[in-house]
């Protein structure tokens, strides 16, 4: 039969593991990506990773999963920030020649939402749509055990959009976007930009706590267009449950608690009672679970 490899490329990582049909993750391996020294490098350290990970047994599957954008149906990373240099680059292509066997690549939000939809908070709902609020703003639908990807892959890129015509923006998102009032980097640069807020999302969050109005400005605001998306989004596709992960979700309730209510101020009447909203449960696996579950996806 063969073992199922996970791979999550970050910018800054890179983590390998066999994943069993539970979802348990075994011999896992996290090294430093070291996008400086070019893609031949990590790549060739991807490879021996995965033969590392592998320890001589038969390989079935790799799926992989990897900032984007890239297109999971050519198999090609284009030019994602995180990956600087990446251009074009063939990873499944590169990857299949090397090992022989079908490999899978797909957005690294879409297959944490394939994780969780599979093993963690999605499990008992046919459609889930998972958003991750970390550094950067993504999302994933998933329909059926698969992924939704889109004509050209960039579906559930939900980072990008347009809550604020013409409001904030930074890096080369669209001003008024998601990510730029609700994603841990944003939640900072207000802060300090509007307050003088040093030391990013995190102390943020210490100062709500401390009681300190500048610093719930902030965060409410967050809140508010998260909300907002959640709202658009189940007018749009209307999942049955919508999953939440990443760094600023793990503040809690201080998160968790006015953005349930504000959400349903932002839906038809009959939506409220139904909305559910769900925290991730594999954060800290789902990356390498959901990418060796791409090439299993239900056809």
């Amino acid at each position: 039969m063969g073992i199922h490899i996970g791979v999550d490329l970050g910018g800054t990582n890179v983590r390998t593991g066999i994943v069993q049909e539970d979802g348990t993750v075994e011999q896992l391996i996290q090294e430093k990506t070291e996008v400086e020294n070019g893609v031949d490098r990590t790549l060739e350290k991807m490879i021996d990773m995965i033969e590392r990970t592998a320890g001589g047994r038969t390989i079935a599957t790799i799926g992989i999963g990897a900032p984007g954008p890239l297109d999971p149906h050519r198999g090609v990373i284009l030019d994602p920030p995180n990956l600087p240099g990446w251009e074009e680059v063939a990873l499944v292509e590169r990857m299949e020649a090397h090992f022989g066997v079908d490999v899978q690549l797909d957005n690294d939000a879409n297959a944490a939402a394939l994780a969780e939809a599979k093993f963690g908070a999605g499990r008992d709902y046919t459609s889930v749509f998972y958003i991750t609020v970390s550094t950067g703003v993504g999302g994933g639908l998933v329909i059926d055990g698969r992924v939704f990807s889109g004509a050209q892959g960039y579906a559930g890129e939900i980072g990008n959009m347009i809550l604020q015509p013409n409001g904030y923006q930074y890096s080369n998102l669209n001003k008024g976007s998601l990510e730029s009032y609700a994603s841990g980097t944003a939640i900072g640069k207000r802060a300090e930009e509007l307050y003088g807020i040093e030391g990013g999302a995190e102390r943020v969050f210490e100062l709500v706590k401390e009681g300190k109005e500048e610093a719930q400005h902030i965060v409410e605001e967050a809140v508010d267009f998260l909300a907002m998306a959640i709202a658009n989004l189940t007018h749009t596709i209307n999942p049955e449950v919508f999953v939440l992960g990443g760094g600023v979700m793990n503040a809690g309730d201080l998160i968790w608690v006015p953005l349930e209510e504000r959400v349903k101020e932002y839906l038809f009447p009959g939506l409220i009672p139904e909305i559910k909203l769900k925290r991730a449960e594999l954060d800290g696996h789902a990356g390498v679970i959901g990418a060796a579950l791409l090439p299993l996806q239900k056809k």
